[in-house]
């Protein structure tokens, strides 16, 4: 699938818009491990917010994919399985999602809900 081509005006609108939005970094931060399904996706995010739907998240997953940060791949099986995986350009971008996540932790953790391993606090 071709990627999404924009014209931004300079590097940090660029950067802003592909991590722009609730649920892309949480999705990203999700698939920071490895190859997941849609349900572990799912699964993994209810830890942090229940709000999202299956049809947001796949309108994410497809943005990501669409700004080749996320690889699918379906296998033809009965029922369907689908897998996201990082792909190399997306692990360029880690270190700037691990930089938000470490922040965060460090001067958001009176207004953040969860721990950081997902368990609710408030």
């Amino acid at each position: 699938m071709p990627m999404r081509r924009k014209n931004y005006h300079g590097p940090v609108e660029a950067t802003v818009d592909i991590l722009a939005g609730r649920w892309k970094p949480l999705i990203l931060w999700a698939l920071r491990d490895g190859t997941l399904r849609f349900g572990q996706i799912e699964e993994e995010l209810s830890a942090y917010t229940p709000n999202i739907t299956k049809r947001m998240l796949t309108r994410q997953l497809r943005e990501l994919e669409n700004d080749g940060l996320v690889v699918r791949k379906v296998y033809p099986e009965v029922p369907p399985r689908v897998e996201y995986t990082l792909t190399e350009r997306y692990r360029s971008l880690m270190p700037i999602v691990k930089l938000m996540y470490e922040w965060g932790k460090e001067h958001m953790a009176g207004q953040i809900g969860y721990e950081c391993d997902g368990k609710r606090t408030g």
